[in-house]
């Protein structure tokens, strides 16, 4: 199973979009438990969701890894991504 990279977007009045701070993280797929890894593979399946818009206090998670030696990316709401993904992402200074 590839590596998970995460990362997100948005938050509390636009907290985290800032230029100054990157929030990421990085879980094995191997990691996650079975139920995890099959609700990331439906993610990838059913592609990229909208982006939750009209409010800066909703985070979004673009969620990219290698398959078949091609890079895939989707971008998801919060409430559609693993409690594993989330608490793998950390706040760092850029």
């Amino acid at each position: 199973m590839p590596k998970l990279s995460i990362e997100r977007l948005g938050g509390i009045a636009g907290f985290g979009v800032s230029p100054n701070i990157k929030s990421e993280g990085e879980v094995e797929s191997s990691d996650l438990s079975p139920e995890d890894q099959a609700k990331v593979e439906k993610l990838f399946e059913g592609g990229s969701v909208p982006p939750v818009k009209n409010t800066n206090d909703v985070f979004n998670y673009r969620i990219t890894r290698q398959k078949d030696g091609r890079s895939q990316t989707i971008q998801v709401p919060e409430s559609l991504v693993p409690a594993a993904l989330v608490s793998s992402v950390k706040d760092t200074l850029r």
